[in-house]
């Protein structure tokens, strides 16, 4: 079959499913992947022959997107600010909107960077991949990173792109529900924790509510912020002075979390919208 051919196809089998433009995307990612082809090469190189045992392959994974399986779950890799991140089950999806929080502590960091003379360090809760603080791992200097997670199976993914993107993160078992302390004192927090309420299960597509991690994304409805709660306790305790709390928000609780965090002793909490024009990140200082 030609590339022409297999788009068509590739299209025609979707089409019920995905918005054109996600089809789209989902081509190009497949024919840069598995056949070394850029977006050109669909002008360029229209009859190019795709081999049988490849095409299989191909058909394969239409066959996968179809059933609603993530693209970046079929291919095991996804892309976080510019970086390479491998990807499981076991693991959220990066978003987007995430990339939106390292660039706000990215900014950040610059100015707090300016005013401290021993190493700047910071903790990630809820790592998941670790894309966050790989990303800022690879953005900073005189930074120590360090990065907890209640799963076993996502640190090991954590630490395997870690070490695909030659960075330092020291990565930690830690229930943070039950801890009653952190490893050390921080100039940094961040958090991305698990924020959808049940009731927002109709929102969700299947494609992800069917395949990634439950106990990465949802929160009981009569207690939504609870690890926003418990990492702000802990945080009261060990922010440096002038140290700085981020966190990834459900669009819907911007309002209480920010009452939350003034009730426990916050000051200049900011909220900011991301590129969805939704409530998605705070940032509080003590």
């Amino acid at each position: 079959m030609t590339l022409k051919d297999f788009r068509i196809y590739f299209s025609e089998q979707l089409s019920n499913l995905y918005p054109k433009t996600e089809i789209d995307t989902f081509f190009f990612i497949l024919i840069e992947e598995k056949l070394s082809l850029q977006r050109i090469d669909t002008v360029l190189q229209p009859d190019f022959f795709i081999e049988n045992p490849i095409l299989k392959h191909l058909k394969e994974i239409t066959t996968r997107l179809l059933a609603e399986e993530p693209i970046q779950y079929i291919l095991g890799n996804t892309e976080f600010y510019g970086l390479p991140f491998i990807v499981t089950k076991n693991t959220l999806i990066p978003r987007p909107e995430t990339e939106e929080l390292v660039s706000w502590i990215l900014e950040e960091y610059k100015c707090f960077n300016t005013m401290q003379n021993n190493a700047i360090s910071i903790l990630d809760i809820g790592t998941g991949t670790g894309c966050i603080p790989i990303s800022l791992a690879k953005n900073t200097t005189n930074t120590l990173i360090s990065a907890i997670d209640v799963s076993k199976k996502a640190l090991e993914i954590a630490k395997q792109n870690a070490l695909l993107n030659k960075v330092t993160v020291n990565f930690l078992e830690i229930n943070i529900l039950k801890a009653n302390t952190l490893p050390k004192q921080f100039n940094i927090i961040v958090s991305n924790p698990p924020y959808v309420r049940e009731l927002e299960k109709v929102e969700i597509k299947n494609n992800v509510l069917e395949n990634e991690p439950h106990l990465a994304l949802f929160v009981e409805d009569n207690n939504p912020l609870i690890f926003y709660k418990k990492i702000a306790d802990l945080a009261t305790k060990q922010l440096t002075k002038n140290g700085l709390l981020f966190f990834e928000i459900n669009q819907y609780l911007g309002k209480e979390t920010i009452t939350m965090l003034k009730e426990k002793g916050f000051n200049n909490v900011t909220l900011k919208k991301d590129i969805f024009n939704n409530d998605r990140m705070i940032m509080a200082s003590l």
